[in-house]
């Protein structure tokens, strides 16, 4: 096979065969260095494709971690105000307390008042 492709090249000058080994030579080269590009953009693209993923994983995760944080700060007011409307009613508590001691303390002194006269 590698006859009938040299055949053409039969009563060539030995100037023109140099030129056609020199293109020859130089197609093989550029050749090469196709594949060889090929190669390096089929890698670039391939980690390209890599890096496109891992942005995505993390603007999903970024979602789902603003998601989160929002509904655990729902969740503090919620809290906060349970807790406010539990300290306003323990002050209520505490101001009854303070209202029923306060009875009690003028009962018992009607009371000593009264165990006073009656033992007169």
């Amino acid at each position: 096979m590698s006859w009938a492709v040299e055949e053409w090249k039969e009563g060539l000058s030995p100037r023109v065969l140099q030129k056609i080994h020199e293109l020859e030579s130089q197609v093989d080269k550029l050749k090469k260095e196709r594949q060889q590009r090929q190669y390096q953009l089929e890698t670039l693209e391939a980690a390209l494709q890599k890096q496109k993923q891992k942005v995505e994983n993390e603007k999903n995760e970024s979602a789902i971690l603003k998601r989160e944080n929002q509904s655990l700060m729902e969740l503090c007011d919620s809290l906060e105000k349970a807790k406010q409307k539990i300290s306003h009613d323990l002050q209520v508590k505490e101001s009854q307390v303070n209202i029923q001691s306060g009875q009690l303390n003028s009962s018992k002194k009607d009371v000593e008042r009264l165990e006073q006269e009656l033992k007169r």
